[in-house]
């Protein structure tokens, strides 16, 4: 199992990299929201030489804007990974399995040279995912023993605790099988 770490504004932009393979950082939410760390986290996952990935927090409505928002602000690089985050609003809401779908399909379009994945909580995969629809692969939360997440499908993206920050693991033989798999290959 590869290391990595998932980070937002509410992590420091020198977050740490050791024995870590890969980070995801969060880009934007809805279409008004961008990291103002986005910039300085990328380029210190870069730098450490990790595979690096972005996420956009999906609302429901609006799913073009949302994705042209995601796709100028998240950096444009061959073997990036790019995330759809599906999970319940601070409003309480969430995007649908249309629309989630619909946004996944869309960001596979604007970016064809990308890995699109799904990042959705346990609970969210097994009880309001209707379509087990997650692109190139699905990333999924459950604060369980590393890599071992308690659901039947099949997995990319692990993340097994919060604390002290959002740690992930990937089911990948290695950095380069990861790296390969992001790059299309």
């Amino acid at each position: 199992m590869l290391r990595g770490i998932d980070v937002s504004a509410y992590q420091s932009s020198s977050y740490g990299t050791d024995g870590l393979s890969f980070a995801f950082v969060k880009a934007t939410e809805g279409r008004s929201y961008v990291n103002p760390r986005l910039a300085a986290q990328t380029k210190h996952g870069r730098d450490a030489g990790l595979v690096v990935g972005f996420y956009h927090f999906l609302w429901p409505g609006h799913l073009q804007a949302q994705a042209e928002y995601f796709v100028k602000h998240a950096p444009e690089r061959a073997g990036d990974i790019l995330a759809v985050d599906w999970e319940r609003t601070s409003e309480g809401t969430h995007a649908s399995n249309a629309e989630k779908d619909q946004f996944i399909r869309k960001l596979k379009e604007l970016r064809p040279h990308n890995r699109v994945i799904l990042y959705t909580n346990r609970d969210y995969w097994l009880h309001v995912d209707t379509t087990s629809y997650a692109g190139d692969g699905l990333w999924i939360a459950d604060y369980v023993t590393a890599g071992k997440p308690r659901i039947k499908a099949a997995w990319r993206f692990h993340q097994y605790t919060s604390e002290p920050h959002d740690k992930d693991v990937a089911h990948f033989a290695d950095k380069a099988a990861l790296r390969k798999w992001a790059s299309g290959a």
